[in-house]
C-alpha cells in the first residue's frame, strides 16, 4: 500500500510521508534537534526586583566546589574500598531532617556534617533569637540524642549572629 502512494506522488512530497511514516521506516530512533546544554541545576534565578538575598554557599555555582565552597558532608566512605557508604548517606539525611526539626528556624546556613573516626561532628550558624538557657539545653539535647541513635561521639560546633542579614553575601 505505501509503495503505491509513493509511485503516485511526488519526489517533493515523498520526504514529507517518510517523515510521518509510521514504524516501517527507522527513522523514529534518529533524534535531529540540537542538544541544549542548560546547566540549571544547583543555581538561582535572578529575580526582576534584586531582592533574592544568598548566602556565600548559596552565591557559588556547583562547578565551584572544592574551589570556592566546600562539601557539606565530609566522610570518606565514597572512596574506593571505603565501608557503608550506602548508611553514611542515609544518616547524614537523618541528621539534617532532625537538626532542622529540633532547631527550627535557627539555622541561617546550611548544616555541615564532619565525620572524623568514629565522632560526627555538627556545624553551622544559628540565629542568637533563643535565651542562652535554652540553647545549651538544645545543644546537650541533640548531642545526647544523636549519640544514642548513631552510636558515636557526636559534637555540635555551632556559631551565633544576631540576624539572618549578617550572613547574606549579595542579592540577586
Amino acid at each position: 500500500m505505501l509503495e503505491k502512494i509513493l509511485s503516485s506522488c511526488k519526489l517533493s512530497s515523498v520526504s514529507k510521508i517518510i517523515e510521518h511514516a509510521p514504524i516501517q521506516f527507522n527513522r523514529r530512533l534518529l533524534y535531529t534537534t540540537p542538544v541544549h546544554y542548560k546547566k540549571q541545576a544547583g543555581r538561582y534565578r535572578v529575580t526582576h526586583r534584586g531582592d533574592f538575598p544568598l548566602t556565600y554557599e548559596m552565591a557559588n555555582p556547583p562547578h565551584q566546589i572544592a574551589h570556592r565552597k566546600s562539601w557539606n558532608s565530609w566522610n570518606t566512605s565514597n572512596i574506593v574500598g571505603g565501608v557503608r557508604p550506602a548508611e553514611t548517606a542515609v544518616e547524614d539525611v537523618f541528621i539534617r531532617k532532625f537538626m532542622s526539626g529540633t532547631w527550627h528556624n535557627l539555622f541561617v546556613s546550611e548544616i555541615i556534617i564532619k565525620r572524623q573516626y568514629n565522632i560526627i561532628r555538627i556545624a553551622g550558624i544559628i540565629q542568637r533569637t533563643v535565651n542562652p538557657r535554652k540553647l545549651y539545653f538544645l545543644i546537650g539535647y541533640t548531642e545526647e540524642l544523636l549519640s544514642f541513635w548513631l552510636q558515636c561521639p557526636i559534637k555540635l560546633e555551632l556559631q551565633t549572629v544576631a540576624e539572618r542579614k549578617d550572613v547574606i553575601y549579595k542579592y540577586i
